[in-house]
């Protein structure tokens, strides 16, 4: 450490003879260091108002808000390529089986290949061919009402079914059309059109003629028959 100059001494010799100067004292024994000034964030975060930092940016795009100038889709287009969805249905040349349904009556069938099923009778498709069929026949007071077990299930005699134990090769799959209502099948009815190697599927009348006309065309007669009874049967 350097010891200290003339001028400070006797500078600190006359300010102590006149009155004690602590200021002036730490001025001279100590060089202050300046110190570059230090921002708070807190501080400037508080100056600001909180809803520029809380509210979120959100970026919207010019193509998004701009509207368009014009509505011209340009020239019409010529090109022979475009697709023809009309030309899309696969089963467009493939003519219907001759069994298809043409309409479903309140009183019987027309199919395709102009038989008339009427009189109340239903109608039993199987291997190209059409049978009349009456399923309450032999049944409790030959009503509709008949073909409905206790249990609400629609339930018929086996004799009901004497086509497709003798037709061969057997449908895979049988249509049942319940007139304009829907019951559930009972397991006794089911189990037995599945011993005979047959899947079934039960719809009212008009939803079983129409999936058994696309079917049918899509497969063959031979897979697929349906068994159907006139939406508006009530019974004789």
């Amino acid at each position: 450490m350097h010891p200290p100059s003339p001028q400070l001494l006797r500078a600190l010799r006359t300010s102590i003879a006149t009155k004690p100067n602590r200021t002036l004292i730490a001025n001279l024994f100590c060089t202050p260091i300046s110190r570059p000034a230090i921002s708070s964030p807190l501080a400037t975060y508080s100056q600001r108002n909180y809803s520029d930092y809380a509210r979120p940016t959100r970026m919207v795009s010019r193509a998004h808000t701009a509207k368009p100038t014009t509505h011209d889709r340009g020239p019409r287009s010529n090109e022979e390529t475009q697709t023809d969805f009309a030309a899309l249905d696969v089963l467009g040349s493939i003519p219907q089986p001759t069994t298809a349904v043409d309409a479903t009556l309140d009183t019987g069938f027309h199919l395709n290949n102009g038989l008339k099923v009427s009189g109340g009778d239903g109608v039993l498709l199987v291997g190209g061919e059409a049978f009349a069929w009456r399923p309450w026949k032999g049944t409790a007071e030959g009503t509709k009402t008949a073909m409905v077990n206790q249990k609400g299930q629609f339930e018929v005699a086996k004799d009901a079914w004497g086509v497709l134990d003798v037709v061969w090769p057997r449908p895979d799959l049988l249509l049942i059309g319940m007139g304009g209502t829907v019951f559930p099948l009972s397991p006794e009815t089911k189990r037995y059109i599945n011993s005979l190697g047959i899947r079934v599927e039960v719809l009212d009348t008009r939803n079983a003629a129409a999936q058994f006309n696309m079917l049918a065309t899509e497969r063959g007669v031979t897979d697929i028959a349906a068994a159907m009874i006139p939406i508006g049967w009530k019974g004789k």
